[in-house]
């Protein structure tokens, strides 16, 4: 889908669910990872993830576009738009929005961030870490013994 297509979408479901027209713009942003989409109340411009477009159910990416119109027409009427609202729920409910991203969407990668890994040489302890730290200051929390840096285990 490109973005013409989307802002083609967005303004289709904003006439058909609300009856009011969507007159700013809609894009996708690849720098979206956990978020379906976001309505940004400066310009009124509506964000979306290019990737849960690709990989949810058109229905499914329908109901996040009708929760981030949700959050445009209430905030340009004047109402209270957060999600902790009564007024979101009711018309979220109302259009029938989805509340959250499905589950099945992309999952987010996670990257290991462990870098370092430090043994005990008294009990035994393992302790993983990002950063490294200085083996003649710190000591094993269990029994107050010395460390000693091992090679990253894959476990």
């Amino acid at each position: 889908m490109t973005d013409q297509e989307l802002q083609a979408l967005v303004e289709q479901v904003s006439l058909s669910a609300f009856q009011q027209p969507f007159r700013h713009q809609a894009r996708f942003n690849r720098r979206l990872k956990t978020t379906g989409g976001r309505y940004f109340i400066g310009d009124h411009h509506l964000d979306f993830n290019p990737t849960y477009a690709a990989t949810l159910s058109r229905a499914e990416f329908i109901g996040i576009v009708k929760h981030e119109l949700c959050h445009y027409h209430l905030h340009l009427s004047g109402r209270p738009y957060q999600h902790r609202s009564a007024a979101f729920k009711n018309l979220l409910a109302q259009v029938g929005g989805s509340r959250y991203v499905p589950a099945t969407a992309a999952p987010v990668t996670k990257v290991n961030k462990q870098r370092y890994e430090y043994v005990c040489q008294s009990c035994g302890q393992h302790y993983r870490r990002q950063r490294r730290i200085d083996l003649r200051r710190f000591v094993c929390g269990r029994c107050q013994g010395r460390l000693r840096q091992v090679p990253l285990s894959a476990s």
